[in-house]
């Protein structure tokens, strides 16, 4: 990436200590510009904000702070998008705190496609991973860019389903883009880095800080025309990103699921609290202004029959013991260790902590 003295300007501007966001965004108002800021005299900047700030803006950021930025621009896959360039999401201008600026790592064509969130819990079920990768993939392909946060869990499986569709993915993370967190999603960052883009609004090395992903939140509500939850506990950070799009007027959906998993109370509450309850992806497209595409119909997996299917129907949809089993069945342990083992094998059932299965649909 080019840089020249606007972007250096900007950069500078970004990384003044103490000044935030809503100060830049004042004194830009004020000022028209990043470089007339920086070169304004003291009695000047004490019209917009305080002394204190004004004299850091005086001195300015020292070269070190500006190198890892300037190094890091070199490679043609890293950019920094401003307020005041063309590329950035014009989406985040209608948000009370849209970011100076972004980093960005991948496809710049990304940040202004139509885009929808899909979040949730970090311990994700298997159904939920599964419906994760399922709705982010068809809707993917039906023309929508998938955005997330890049977490453990639903994001991570949202993901990987949006990059096998067609139209990719973002990840909006709470670090600097010279770092990955988490570290277990390295192969994820980087086929996020080839095949679609990560974005931050923080400095290079900035640490995962936990105030900072509450902050990064924002962003994805706020680049996206809906946010769907997929499951989430009534302490999930993912309800956070949902309550943000609410207040930003985007639409709200959330995929229900049993009375009796935690993961799924927190979507239960969203429904109660107006979210849309979606079953499938084409109810999300159903209800977004200027539908993308249909999504075509997923086939119907082949059934297993006999004494095989009415042992997956007696599992049932909610996590359930052995015992239970064993009791539904008539079966012996050992017959259904056998039975459940090669189901889990091919992706029909799952072991859940404490015991118990869960048929996977």
């Amino acid at each position: 990436m080019i840089v020249d003295d606007s972007l250096k300007a900007w950069l500078t501007l970004s990384l003044i200590r103490g000044l935030g966001g809503e100060g830049a965004r004042h004194l830009l108002r004020e000022f028209k510009s990043p470089e007339a800021v920086l070169s304004a005299s003291n009695k000047s900047l004490c019209t917009v904000v305080k002394p204190e700030i004004a004299a850091a803006i005086g001195k300015g950021v020292a070269d070190e702070l500006l190198e890892p930025a300037l190094s890091w621009l070199e490679d043609d896959n890293n950019h920094i998008v401003t307020l005041g360039d063309a590329e950035y999401p014009q989406a985040l201008l209608n948000i009370c705190d849209p970011p100076l600026l972004l980093y960005v790592k991948g496809r710049l064509d990304l940040l202004n496609k139509t885009t929808l969130a899909i979040v949730g819990s970090r311990h994700a079920t298997p159904q939920g991973i599964s419906n994760a990768e399922q709705f982010a993939q068809s809707l993917s392909d039906a023309g929508l860019c998938i955005i997330s946060g890049m977490a453990h869990g639903i994001d991570a499986a949202a993901h990987h389903g949006a990059l096998d569709g067609s139209s990719s993915s973002i990840a909006v993370v709470g670090t600097g883009l010279d770092k990955i967190y988490p570290s277990a999603n390295r192969d994820l960052a980087h086929r996020l880095a080839k095949q679609g883009a990560l974005i931050s609004e923080f400095p290079l090395g900035t640490p995962p800080i936990a105030g900072n992903f509450p902050r990064r939140n924002r962003i994805i509500s706020g680049m996206s025309i809906g946010c769907l939850v997929v499951e989430a506990s009534l302490q999930s950070g993912s309800l956070i990103t949902a309550r943000l799009a609410m207040e930003q007027g985007r639409d709200v959906f959330a995929i229900p699921g049993s009375i009796h998993t935690p993961q799924s109370r927190g979507c239960h509450k969203l429904i109660k609290q107006g979210a849309k309850l979606v079953e499938s992806a084409q109810d999300i497209l159903d209800e977004l202004p200027g539908r993308i595409l249909k999504v075509a119909p997923a086939p119907k997996p082949s059934l297993p029959s006999g004494e095989e299917h009415n042992l997956l129907d007696l599992i049932g949809n909610d996590p359930v013991s052995m015992d239970v089993i064993c009791a539904r069945s008539g079966l012996t342990v050992s017959q259904l260790s056998a039975m459940l083992l090669t189901y889990e094998l091919e992706g029909r059932v799952a072991t859940l902590p404490g015991g118990l299965f869960q048929r996977i649909y």
